[in-house]
């Protein structure tokens, strides 16, 4: 696939490091020729330096033989323009940009809908601030987890928890989890023992501190999170650094779900604006102030969350609220190498917004009929949700028991989801369940370097007998 790249930032640079080895033709732009060369001694890909919406830089990047254009530049409106471009005089067929504003994505509906006459030609809008609220949101939902991925419309979530002493299934083999949760039907998807990734079998015996990522039905996610460590009370007061988009709209959020919030905003008019929406506290302060932290009572807050744009002072403020008292900090980091320093220092959960960005993109890139993909475990491993065609004589699953199935190693599926929307049936994937045509079947891949062989698995092909 000949895929171009509009900006080389965080998203950018990380997305063409993912693809890259993946049997595409990447082309990268960006202004600064010095960002470009960087990434081009690392990567074996095109770089064009020039403005990403001028149609004579796009021509040089080969726009009139793309299959893909992904527009994530810092500018929406070079983004939008791009698109609009890509289409017009080249044509290419799918063409991705991220909108950050709240006032374009207000009105998405009207500014991108093709049947709209003068709409602008965008195939697929990212917002990186809604995937990272939504992404947060969750997490306050489930309290202990660590990762919280929704597939089938949100009928099947797959969710990462560690594992602690105490836990009922701390201990055990997976093998006695039915005998533990009798009525709730799960599967354990993956194990990361030590950073290091373990395929589940029955006998596979869970370890405090491993890293557990299973599937199960929205309604059962906190049950089987009480089986591998001590369930959490539901967080109801929050603090949050940052009153920008993700932090506001977080905000607004959990005031809706009946949370306490304070927000903590430096900038003195934005604050007082915030304050006209909120409900809740609004703070003109420094998140790093020792003294403000003491008397907003730190100590009572059940999670601190900072997601300013200042990854320095996301840590930092993090690190403090930990140490008067915090039950729990989140925060949002944008450079990787940050990550490792973070959790080392005692904050729980780092979240990073190229890496949620990255899940929704990968699921327009990924070949076949793909419904979902995130990115997970720094981009090593990803979770898939498709869609099975065909029958017994042109697919490789259809028809088929999943123990009958040759998935690549370090595949695993949770499950499948059947049947018409509003209808749909969840079953989890045990070796005797038959796939059937239109199947969503979710996948979990320890090491992305086989996704290609996942998608070859399922394409229909009446060759292959």
């Amino acid at each position: 696939m000949h895929i171009i790249i509009l900006g080389a930032g965080q998203v950018g640079g990380t997305l063409a490091k993912d693809l890259e080895g993946e049997d595409n033709e990447i082309t990268l732009v960006d202004v600064s020729q010095e960002r470009l060369d960087e990434l081009h001694n690392h990567l074996d890909i095109r770089t064009i330096c020039g403005q990403a919406s001028h149609p004579d830089i796009l021509a040089k990047a080969g726009a009139e033989n793309t299959d893909l254009l992904i527009a994530v530049t810092n500018s929406d409106e070079t983004n939008m323009i791009a698109c609009q471009i890509a289409w017009l005089l080249f044509k290419i067929p799918t063409k991705i940009a991220r909108v950050r504003d709240p006032s374009y994505l207000k009105n998405k509906a009207m500014l991108f809908d093709k049947d709209t006459p003068g709409s602008l030609n965008v195939d697929v809008v990212i917002s990186p601030e809604q995937v990272v609220t939504e992404h947060i949101f969750k997490l306050i939902r489930y309290p202990g987890a660590l990762q919280v991925l929704d597939f089938a419309n949100g009928l099947v979530r797959l969710v990462a928890v560690k594992a602690y002493y105490g836990g009922p299934l701390v201990g055990n083999a997976l093998a006695t989890l039915k005998q533990h949760i009798p009525n709730v039907d799960t599967r354990v998807a993956a194990v990361f023992r030590q950073g290091k990734p373990i395929v589940p079998i029955g006998s596979t015996i869970i370890e405090a501190n491993d890293e557990v990522f299973f599937i199960a039905e929205k309604n059962d996610i906190n049950v089987v999170i009480g089986e591998l460590q001590k369930l959490e009370e539901p967080y109801k007061k929050i603090m949050i650094a940052g009153g920008g988009h993700i932090g506001a709209g977080l905000a607004h959020s959990l005031e809706a779900l009946g949370c306490q919030v304070k927000v903590i905003e430096r900038d003195r008019d934005h604050a007082r604006e915030l304050s006209a929406e909120l409900n809740g506290t609004v703070i003109n302060a420094d998140a790093a102030d020792k003294d403000m932290l003491i008397e907003e009572n730190i100590e009572d807050m059940d999670v601190f969350i900072a997601v300013t744009n200042n990854d320095a002072a996301n840590i930092m403020s993090s690190m403090l609220a930990k140490a008067l008292g915090g039950r729990k900090v989140m925060v949002l980091i944008n450079r990787p190498e940050y990550v490792d320093l973070a959790q080392s220092n005692g904050i729980d959960i780092a979240i990073s917004p190229q890496r949620a960005t990255i899940g929704s993109l990968l699921t327009y890139i990924r070949q076949g009929d793909i419904a979902m993909v995130y990115s997970l475990r720094r981009g090593a491993a990803e979770a898939i949700e498709t869609i099975a065609h065909g029958d017994s004589h042109t697919s490789r699953v259809v028809g088929r028991k999943i123990e009958e199935l040759k998935l690549p190693p370090g595949t695993t599926i949770g499950a499948i989801v059947r049947g018409e929307s509003g209808d749909e049936k969840v079953l989890m994937a045990h070796d005797d369940v038959v796939i059937e045509s239109d199947d969503h079947v979710i996948l979990f891949l320890v090491d992305k370097q086989y996704v290609h062989d996942v998608e070859r698995l399922f394409q229909v092909d009446a060759t292959f007998i």
